[in-house]
């Protein structure tokens, strides 16, 4: 069975002159002067209803336009020369600083060695605190301290009491992002919500196994040692300290074993307490954890959930401003990403969004807190729109209206949305909406880049897999296509969990590279088999303790779709693939036979027993536990 809606691309112009430009490699590679234009430092102000965005003046110039949202009136124009007359050495500064918002008023940059808060309605700067660089950077919500990585550590200041925990140890590495990057976890400081405190995360790797790293460019080649847990090997050991205002640093009394994985660290609005998913090394056990952030003492266990598969939280609890004692939980406990409101007793009051679709985004509340603001899949796995969900009886409302795939940010009470919207048919469109989905201001239409340039058809549709799933695929077709001929066909997969290749936005989610074989005479090829993201539990979980088999025989699945196509030369079709995509390219090569003409398999997993301990051990397990697996 099929369904398929076709995108003509060379169409997409009003232009009346010929499209015949070729996309040359360095395009399909490095050409981003071809993709949408967007607004430059779009964002909202820290408090109100004020958005900023970077323009230029007529001389080229830059400078901050701050703008009123109804209105869309001029509040602030804030120029290089504003800035440099505010501080002291300001003539240093060449170019407009990036800045970001800390309140209705005020902005922060970094200018020789110090961040500053600029504040336009004066036109003057204070001096927040000394920082050396600006990178690594984790800034207090009360701008009273910062807290920056170094190679050792941490260094930094809450009310200009200095914070340094630094080693020479070997195998300790402090306030970095661990775990690998599993369980949504990117960074590794974690400030009160005072100001007072910081939590960050302190790892031990000592036990893990050093592999050796070769700098062939040095002659002799020189070695630089990465420590790498690999699946069924010793893992690396996590702790959660607390730096506090008095300079005082105490230590969590974390449960559990010492390689289990520490996830999603929340404080509560009091800033007393500390919420810790832990997931144990299986990962099919999470308990929600509370700790005392004055002594680490541990208070209790909100809750668990536990899955026959595995458990993976990627958020942390989101506290109500309205009632501090309740919180947002997510969870795919019912077999989607939805929403789940608790208490600090650990009771679950209600499931706040339910269906077969997941939340891909909490927005926020209203300010009564009536209203939740989310972006989701209810319309379409291809799609993200924006909905309002009544708290009380969980009716929800779709609040964007066209077709594609949105990308909102609210201002502080969600009472306004920047929407970033493209689609199949829309490059980019920028505007700003009201919590009722009316449309306030168009800011911004981007042109078709590509709209001098000779284009292959596209075609987005829906195949069945063996067991009667919808796995949604995307065709590029050669430029000048004849239906009488036989194309040769590259198909370009990931089928792995948390990416999805095909949706409904510019050039259905692929890149110019696709045009760019398209124009060379190709068929370009992707269908999200099993194991892809964004399709719920059951869909992505399929890859479990067998990593390739599902999502070969849904990729077999195309193939067959493919060769029944008329202008398809079935003898010369080709697979290529990144990182999953290459480990399921090298899979399909090495165990289908005669199907593929070629294959090109980018930095692939080969070995899954000498992947890393986290992602592996969830879809695998361990060796010892699931020989038939590895195997």
């Amino acid at each position: 069975m099929r369904k398929g809606i076709v995108y003509l691309l060379i169409f997409l112009t009003a232009s009346t002159y010929a499209q015949d430009k070729m996309l040359t490699i360095q395009d399909a590679i490095t050409g981003y002067h071809l993709y949408p234009r967007g607004l430059n430092q779009l964002q909202w102000l820290a408090e109100g209803n004020n958005y900023s965005q970077v323009l230029s003046n007529d001389s080229g110039q830059r400078y901050i336009s701050v703008k009123e949202v109804v209105s869309n009136k001029d509040v602030a124009t804030i120029e290089l020369d504003d800035i440099k007359s505010s501080i002291a050495d300001g003539n240093s500064i060449s170019s407009l600083p990036y800045a970001d918002w800390i309140n209705a008023k005020e902005l922060r940059f970094f200018a020789n060695g110090f961040q500053y808060a600029y504040d336009f309605t004066t036109k003057k700067s204070r001096k927040l605190y000394e920082t050396e660089v600006n990178a690594g950077i984790t800034h207090s919500p009360k701008q009273n301290g910062f807290i920056r990585n170094t190679d050792k550590g941490i260094k930094g200041q809450i009310y200009n009491v200095p914070v340094l925990t630094e080693t020479e140890e070997d195998g300790i590495v402090v306030g970095q992002a661990v775990h690998r990057f599993e369980f949504g976890i990117m960074n590794g400081i974690f400030w009160s919500p005072d100001g007072n405190n910081v939590a960050y995360y302190y790892m031990d790797e000592s036990m893990v196994t050093e592999y050796p790293l070769y700098k062939l460019s040095d002659t002799p080649a020189t070695a630089t040692m990465l420590r790498y847990p690999t699946a069924g090997a010793q893992s690396h050991h996590v702790t959660v300290s607390v730096a506090k205002r008095n300079g005082d640093v105490i230590n969590l009394k974390t449960q559990g074993p010492k390689d289990q994985f520490l996830t999603n660290i929340s404080w509560t609005p009091d800033s007393r307490y500390i919420l810790i998913a832990e997931v144990n090394r299986e990962q099919n056990h999470m308990w929600l954890n509370q700790y005392d952030a004055v002594n680490g003492n541990f208070i209790k266990t909100l809750f668990e959930e536990t899955n026959d598969k595995y458990v993976e939280p990627e958020h942390p609890a989101i506290f109500l401003e309205n009632d501090p004692t309740k919180f947002v939980w997510w969870s795919e406990r019912d077999g989607y990403n939805h929403l789940y409101l608790y208490d600090m007793d650990g009771k679950r009051h209600k499931q706040l969004t339910k269906g077969k679709w997941i939340v891909t985004k909490l927005h926020g509340f209203s300010s009564d807190g009536e209203v939740m603001f989310i972006s989701g899949t209810k319309d379409s796995p291809l799609e993200r729109h924006l909905y309002c969900v009544n708290t009380a009886n969980g009716k929800i409302k779709k609040l964007t209206k066209e077709a594609g795939v949105h990308n909102l940010s609210a201002n502080e009470d969600c009472s306004y949305f920047i929407d970033n919207f493209t689609s199949v048919t829309v490059p980019r469109s920028v505007s700003i909406m009201d919590a009722e989905g009316k449309i306030i201001q168009d800011l911004h239409t981007a042109e078709n880049p590509l709209a001098d340039y000779k284009l292959g058809e596209m075609d987005l549709g829906v195949l069945k897999s063996k067991g009667g799933v919808d796995l949604h695929y995307r065709v590029f077709k050669p430029v000048d296509f004849d239906s009488k001929k036989k194309y040769p066909v590259v198909v370009y997969l990931y089928n792995g969990p948390h990416l999805q290749l095909i949706r409904n936005q510019w050039l259905g989610g692929a890149n110019l590279w696709f045009q760019y074989m398209a124009q060379q005479g190709y068929v370009v090829f992707s269908i999200d088999g099993r194991g892809s993201a964004d399709r719920g539990f059951d869909f992505e979980s399929a890859i479990f303790r067998n990593c390739g088999a599902k999502e070969m025989e849904d990729q077999l699945t195309g193939v067959d779709w493919l060769k029944k196509q008329p202008w398809v030369d079935g003898d010369r079709i080709g697979v290529h693939g990144w990182s999953y995509g290459g480990f399921m390219t090298t899979s399909l090569m090495t165990r289908n036979p005669g199907v593929y003409k070629v294959g090109v398999a980018g930095g692939p997993v080969i070995d899954w027993s000498l992947y890393e301990v986290m992602y592996t051990e969830r879809y695998m397990d361990t060796p010892e536990e699931n020989p038939e697996g590895y195997a």
